[in-house]
């Protein structure tokens, strides 16, 4: 992932608080074996202490990739839209020759996969992920011996993604003047298409926290 100086996280922080703020999906991409393409899973994950827990099911052809390759990369995307060229055109120059461009916020995880196989582990993962999901606990125990949970936990592996690298984009036009951003996000509330408004947020959250970039 290129990443700009303007466009870099301002430290640790900022990414983990953004993690934490419901951004909890994204993309487990392995290596597969010599001749094949890459394997993609969409999947939720549990974030904490430097790894990403998650579990998927038996027959996900992810396993024999991990197998084959158990380094990783995890990506999590989101706080995107499009910004039409008129918007970031320059005041001395026609609207029509603005250039277009997206914004958005990105994490990716490089990462060991570890595989989880044995039953009660596989059910303190679960556990883990239950108290980040479902932290009021309104479901049943999570016991491999007893039901529900117990007859489904052989249909399904663990994973721990131990985590090795960690790069963050927050791309919002930080390099551009503050009036301009302020205009853009404006723009964005107004237009409140998809993921306009939480990406007018991001962009507002970087301008307070960024002001203007300076090399």
């Amino acid at each position: 992932m290129f990443i700009q100086p303007w466009d870099a996280a301002l430290d640790d922080a900022e990414w983990q608080n953004w993690i934490a703020d419901g951004h909890d999906f994204g993309q487990l991409c392995v290596n597969g074996p010599s001749g094949l393409p890459p394997v993609v899973v969409p999947t939720h994950f549990a974030p904490g202490d430097g790894r990403l827990l998650i579990h998927l099911a038996r027959p996900n052809p992810v396993w024999k990739a991990i197998e084959h390759d158990p380094n990783v990369t995890f990506t999590v995307v989101g706080d995107y839209a499009f910004i039409p060229g008129p918007w970031r055109a320059r005041p001395d120059v026609p609207p029509t020759d603005g250039v277009p461009t997206s914004y958005y916020a990105a994490v990716q995880f490089t990462c060991r996969a570890h595989i989880i196989d044995d039953p009660r582990a596989k059910a303190d993962l679960l556990r883990r992920q239950m108290a980040h999901f479902q932290p009021d606990g309104d479901h049943a125990p999570i016991d491999p011996d007893e039901p529900p949970y117990g007859r489904m936990l052989p249909g399904i592996r663990g994973l721990r993604l131990d985590v090795i690298d960690v790069r963050a984009k927050f791309k919002y036009d930080d390099h551009k003047p503050v009036e301009h951003r302020t205009a853009v996000a404006d723009r964005l509330t107004r237009r409140g298409r998809g993921l306009d408004i939480p990406t007018a947020r991001q962009q507002l959250h970087r301008l307070d926290c960024v002001g203007t970039w300076t090399p």
